[in-house]
């Protein structure tokens, strides 16, 4: 059974979801229910967790799903003395909103330049990037560094953004790893039996490898740019 307050805030919840596709911030929670604080926020979102109503998207910010509403009478099922609500086949087949402004903080593993190998960052760092910039799969970030790829839009200072992949098809921006030893960011073309790697900038020539050479570790998935 849920309190009064968690079927108040689930409804709030998913009637932001529903009408904005942003998850209410914790002090607009915390003053539609009428709370003096925002720890009461906390403890009824927590408790919702644990019921299985809600869930925290990891490495995002303000991102609730809402899993099931109170309604859904589903039985629960028992693991090893560890009650489990199951979601109803029904509830299943609804899609559930996503926040919009989703915030994800990619690894950034360092600089990357023409012809020069990755400039690894010490410690761990992050990058907060909007999930809408991202599509599916596992990305990181790198700091572009020179200007080996303007033509394409690509800047000195600019964040690409890079969705882990070994593949990539013709013509695709890639981070190639040359000969295991240099990464760079270039267009990838296949050219009688060789590897290509394309500048965007007339200043700079193509780069010819055998394909036991060159190792592609992603393709460019987008671009974060900052204005100081």
């Amino acid at each position: 059974m849920l309190t009064a307050k968690q079927h108040e805030l689930i409804r709030f919840i998913q009637q932001r979801l529903e009408e904005t596709g942003i998850s209410p911030s914790f002090e607009e929670m915390k003053e539609a229910l009428d709370l003096k604080s925002k720890s009461g926020v906390h403890r009824l979102i927590s408790a919702l967790e644990e019921r299985g109503f809600l869930r925290r998207l990891p490495n995002r910010a303000r991102a609730l799903e809402v899993i099931r509403q109170p309604g859904d009478t589903t039985p629960a099922r028992s693991l090893g003395g560890t009650v489990v609500a199951m979601p109803s086949p029904a509830a299943s087949q609804v899609a559930t909103p996503r926040a919009a402004n989703d915030v994800i903080d990619l690894p950034l593993h360092g600089r990357i330049a023409a012809g020069a190998p990755i400039e690894a960052f010490e410690g761990q760092s992050t990058l907060p990037v909007p999930a809408a910039l991202l599509g599916p799969g596992e990305h990181y970030a790198l700091e572009v560094s020179g200007d080996s790829m303007i033509e394409a839009g690509i800047f000195d200072g600019d964040f690409a953004l890079v969705r882990r992949t070994n593949t990539a098809r013709d013509g695709e921006i890639v981070v190639a790893l040359v000969r295991g030893e240099e990464a760079t960011l270039k267009y990838l073309h296949k050219e009688g039996g060789k590897v290509r790697l394309d500048p965007a900038n007339g200043a700079y020539d193509p780069q010819f490898y055998r394909p036991d050479e060159v190792e592609v570790q992603g393709k460019l998935a987008g671009l974060l740019r900052r204005y100081h």
